[in-house]
């Protein structure tokens, strides 16, 4: 499967992997959706996200929403 992976225009450092790359799948409610990247069935997601998970979200509720965590200021 290739998955799909959006930004929130609306929600800071809100993003979302889909399995397809209509937009009309994720919540509106934070949108717009700014397309940003492709993973291909033979690559790994990236941040150590397991793809198993992904999958398994992107079949029940059509995607999945993530958010990194911002890194401390350096001091």
């Amino acid at each position: 499967m290739r998955i799909f992976i959006f930004k929130s225009a609306a929600k800071g450092g809100l993003q979302a992997f889909a399995g397809d790359a209509d937009t009309r799948v994720l919540p509106t409610s934070h949108g717009p959706w700014h397309p940003v990247g492709v993973i291909r069935p033979e690559n790994d997601p990236p941040y150590n996200f397991k793809r198993a998970a992904i999958e398994k979200a992107i079949a029940s509720q059509g995607f999945q929403l993530f958010r990194l965590k911002k890194k401390p200021a350096a001091v």
